[in-house]
């Protein structure tokens, strides 16, 4: 067994520099990436994609978790450099099927490598000092941003501007589920339909009319919608649709506690499931690796 940290490069604005028409666009190797972020840590470099992580597709994340399996067997941690947009989801779906103790750390960055204040290089170095800390053995998938080391579940991004821009919806861990056995998840679909006052039922009707393998709701308050739109969120429980209400704010989770037509308690009697921690983004993630692995969506929530 080797004793490096293995770093995985997925592209990502820690990846890129600016192009004549000033655009942000992965440019750099994971290569160069570790030789810029003066890390003392022992170092092996992968490139994986070179993705803006806008794009991260579940086939995506099916490839890099595969390639996250077959690394693990040769290193004793892992740290993945990936854009902020879904760098929340990339994480909680790999720390769902997750079951070794070797570390696995994520980070990114929110300024170009080529800024004169670039925070890519002090986010790697710090993540692979984590990946590198056995205090982080069994801790499941984590991210380091910022200086800060925090779980894949329950996170979120919380500014577009911000150093620190990773939060826990919760303000603190939430537990976390066993992990179960890998299986990929493309192919799987859950929309997710964002609601808002007074929404109509026809977009949930056209999406459950459409079979989706389930479908995330982004709710307002601690889950509710309004009353038609929790009529059409019923009958999509009732036609057999998986249904997992999250929420559009962005600090608290989702606890089902209003009655009338579209309360989130009303919804939970008919079956939706609440996201508890996880954010609409997170959610859709839990629920698909739900459905790929054939496990029961609420040991996920």
């Amino acid at each position: 067994m080797r004793n490096e940290v293995i770093v995985v490069g997925t592209g990502g604005t820690i990846a890129s520099t600016t192009n004549s028409q000033g655009a942000r666009v992965p440019t750099l190797t994971t290569a160069e990436l570790v030789a810029r972020c003066g890390t003392g840590v022992g170092v092996r470099a992968v490139d994986a994609a070179s993705l803006d992580s806008s794009s991260m597709t579940l086939a995506d994340i099916d490839a890099l978790a595969s390639l996250v399996e077959q690394l693990l067997d040769c290193a004793p941690a892992i740290t993945i450099t990936h854009g902020t947009d879904s760098l929340a989801e990339t994480a909680l779906a790999l720390d769902l099927m997750h079951a070794s103790a070797k570390p696995v750390v994520l980070t990114g960055a929110q300024l170009p490598a080529d800024h004169d204040r670039a925070d890519g290089p002090g986010n790697l170095r710090g993540a692979i000092e984590a990946a590198a800390d056995p205090a982080n053995s069994s801790q499941g998938v984590l991210v380091h941003f910022g200086g800060k080391t925090l779980p894949a579940r329950g996170l979120y991004k919380s500014s577009t501007t911000s150093l620190t821009p990773f939060g826990l919806t919760t303000g603190e861990p939430s537990p976390r589920p066993a992990p179960v056995p890998r299986a990929p998840l493309a192919g799987v679909n859950v929309p997710i339909l964002r609601a808002w006052p007074g929404a109509d039922g026809a977009l949930v009707d056209y999406v459950a009319s459409t079979g989706p393998d389930g479908i995330v709701v982004e709710a307002l308050g601690s889950g509710n919608v309004s009353d038609r739109m929790g009529g059409a969120l019923r009958r999509a429980v009732d036609a057999g649709i998986p249904v997992v209400v999250a929420t559009s704010v962005p600090d608290g989770g989702v606890e089902f506690a209003y009655g009338g037509a579209g309360g989130g308690a009303t919804l939970g009697a008919a079956g939706a499931i609440a996201s508890g921690a996880l954010s609409p983004g997170q959610a859709r993630i839990a629920l698909a690796t739900a459905i790929a692995t054939g496990t029961d969506p609420s040991h996920f929530f």
